[in-house]
């Protein structure tokens, strides 16, 4: 639905006024809208704001990041990174930054950022997936095949620890 469509649609609960409030609610992986006029929506206490239209990210952040940088002791507004020299006023303004070096200098404001955003500054999704499943593998049968040798060894099965110490050697990187 465009929001010019949303604009000139009737309110659901009256059907008199124009809807100006459009509330939409997940519950239980169930997706309702409800379209309400300023009286109705003020009797769910819903409160209809401004046209909001095309907020950028660098405003978004801004507005997260505001208040939040004189109160954590983030960085001044005259601060900025010795590498690129992007001010954190600029980052503010752009909403991205200037270089890998601002990561570090902007570290608190970012950690700032991503809490107020995301509640949090680690990743705690559904699913977490290994940088690379096969290495991890890997080292898992490089740990078995060395107890398997150092057991051979012990047991003067030296042939045994012979075909165990190639496989080894396949397996581990070469330097």
């Amino acid at each position: 639905m465009t929001d010019k469509e949303k604009t000139q649609r009737a309110c659901d609960l009256c059907g008199s006024s124009q809807a100006v409030v459009h509330l939409t609610q997940v519950v239980d992986n169930q997706m309702t809208t409800l379209h309400l006029c300023q009286r109705c929506a003020g009797e769910k206490g819903l409160h209809a704001s401004g046209p909001t239209g095309n907020v950028p990210l660098a405003d978004f952040l801004a507005k997260l990041g505001g208040e939040e940088a004189k109160s954590e002791g983030e960085p001044r507004a005259d601060s900025s990174c010795p590498f690129c020299g992007l001010s954190s006023a600029n980052f503010r303004e752009m909403g991205r930054l200037g270089c890998p070096q601002c990561y570090s200098t902007f570290e608190v404001h970012l950690r700032g950022l991503l809490r107020r955003i995301h509640g949090s500054t680690q990743h705690v999704g559904k699913i977490y997936l290994p940088p690379d499943p096969s290495t991890t593998e890997k080292e898992k049968r490089l740990k078995a095949l060395r107890q398997k040798l150092h057991r051979a060894v012990s047991l003067e099965d030296f042939e045994r620890a012979a075909e165990l110490r190639d496989q080894i050697r396949t397996l581990e990187p070469t330097p």
